[in-house]
């Protein structure tokens, strides 16, 4: 039997995906920013986002010099937004420390922000051809079914074995194509569940399909109950204009605008007057938002709060009146972003100036 990077390389000519808009460039910055939108997210999800990315920020000294908030802007929807944060941080090293030339080596990438040993090797293959192996979450699955390693993959002693195996299996040539091969493997035949065994180029010696274990490897996370948080949003609406608040840059949403925070059992006017000076009144009750991170479930109970005269319309540090009718376009997290399309398309308001001219609102 041939040997498992050869079958996987000679598939990859015939069966594997070769016009995603990355591919075919020797280009390492955008090599690099589909691998870091490609983290925890699906291909089909990526494309459009990384096309708006090209168009706004075509090489990495334009991403460098970029507001943090166009950013965001353009990152808005594909969640992680850490992700975002470190693209940016990675991008100001590049221009800082190598005078804007993306790196194509594997250990100068794995110092920048944002990129692991994996991600690190994956740019390097497909930029310069360097031998190094990678181990994402598609391929820690198919060597966990080929190879027949039991246990979850993100546990440590797993993980050092898997990674092993990639080491192990790396062939001597065409390290792009073998890696990408891997990777298209693992995204469209060998899946989580009902995968394709039998358009699978490594089948043959598979363990888990010799064994009929293919549903057992890998095995899943340990199950663990999510915890559940609640928090209250304050809906401050003058017109048609909300006021946002700007999120620290650690924690969820780090760094987007949202709407101000308040404990569910908090008088809403009364917040409103303590922390921004405004006199508001309560309006009609809104729906919860249920919404799940990776690690608990939050219930998001929205207050919707009516600025009563314009002299008590808040302007401070941090803050910025937005109109309604520009939610689509602004940095904000995707749950609290459909909340208030649905208060848009309720009250239906007029056009507003553009958020640029409003700028100025924003003192911190």
């Amino acid at each position: 039997m041939r040997p498992f990077a050869e079958r996987l390389i000679t598939w990859q000519r015939t069966h594997g995906r070769r016009d995603l808009p990355w591919q075919n460039t020797g280009d390492a910055y955008r090599i690099w920013l589909s691998e870091i939108m490609l983290q925890q997210t699906q291909v089909a999800t990526v494309i459009p986002y990384y096309r708006r990315f090209i168009a706004a920020f075509p090489d990495v000294r334009s991403l460098a010099a970029a507001a943090i908030d166009d950013v965001l802007v353009l990152w808005s929807g594909l969640g992680y937004y850490r992700r975002a944060h470190l693209l940016h941080r990675a991008a100001q090293r590049v221009e800082e420390d190598h005078r804007g030339v993306f790196p194509r080596d594997a250990a100068t990438l794995a110092q920048l922000p944002g990129i692991g040993r994996s991600t690190a090797a994956a740019i390097a293959a497909f930029a310069s051809g360097e031998r190094g192996a990678i181990l994402d979450g598609n391929v820690k699955r198919v060597l966990s079914r080929h190879a027949g390693i039991d246990g979850f993959p993100g546990a440590g002693d797993v993980e050092r074995r898997l990674w092993a195996e990639a080491e192990r299996r790396l062939p001597a040539h065409d390290v792009a194509s073998y890696t990408q091969a891997l990777m298209d493997v693992g995204a469209t035949i060998c899946v989580r569940a009902r995968p394709r065994c039998e358009a699978c180029p490594v089948a043959d010696d598979c363990v888990a399909r010799r064994d009929d274990r293919i549903a057992a490897l890998p095995a899943p996370r340990p199950k663990k109950r999510l915890p559940q948080r609640m928090t209250a949003v304050l809906v401050i609406v003058h017109h048609d204009d909300v006021l946002l608040e700007r999120r620290p840059a650690s924690g969820i949403w780090g760094g987007l605008w949202s709407l101000p925070e308040a404990g569910v059992a908090d008088d809403a006017v009364r917040i409103c007057h303590v922390r921004f000076g405004a006199e508001v009144i309560a309006g009609d009750a809104l729906p919860a938002i249920e919404h799940a991170f990776t690690h608990f479930r939050l219930s998001i109970a929205p207050r919707l709060c009516q600025v009563q005269r314009s002299d008590h319309r808040v302007e401070q540090p941090g803050l910025l009146w937005l109109p309604l009718t520009e939610v689509a376009h602004a940095a904000l997290p995707a749950p609290i972003k459909a909340l208030l399309r649905h208060i848009a398309a309720r009250e239906k308001p007029a056009p507003q100036r553009s958020a640029l001219s409003k700028r100025a609102q924003i003192r911190g």
